[in-house]
């Protein structure tokens, strides 16, 4: 499965919420430095499905705020 999701990082609470079928907005607590922010989103999308993290994955949108996410 594919989503597209808009992140928000460096937020004040680690939040999920669902636009639509296959569009999510995702706010992370961690900053966009190092590669953090993507690690908390892999690791919240995980925790909202309960799936294991090696099972998220970031196809698209490494460095924008604007990603697409596989789900396997």
């Amino acid at each position: 499965m594919k989503i597209t999701i808009h992140v928000k990082p460096s937020a004040r609470e680690e939040k999920i919420e669902k636009l639509s079928d296959s569009e999510y907005k995702i706010s992370v607590r961690e900053p966009t430095k190092e590669g953090r922010a993507n690690w908390a989103i892999e690791r919240v999308l995980a925790k909202y499905f309960g799936i294991p993290v090696s099972r998220v994955r970031i196809i698209s949108g490494q460095t924008s705020r604007k990603k697409i996410v596989e789900i396997i």
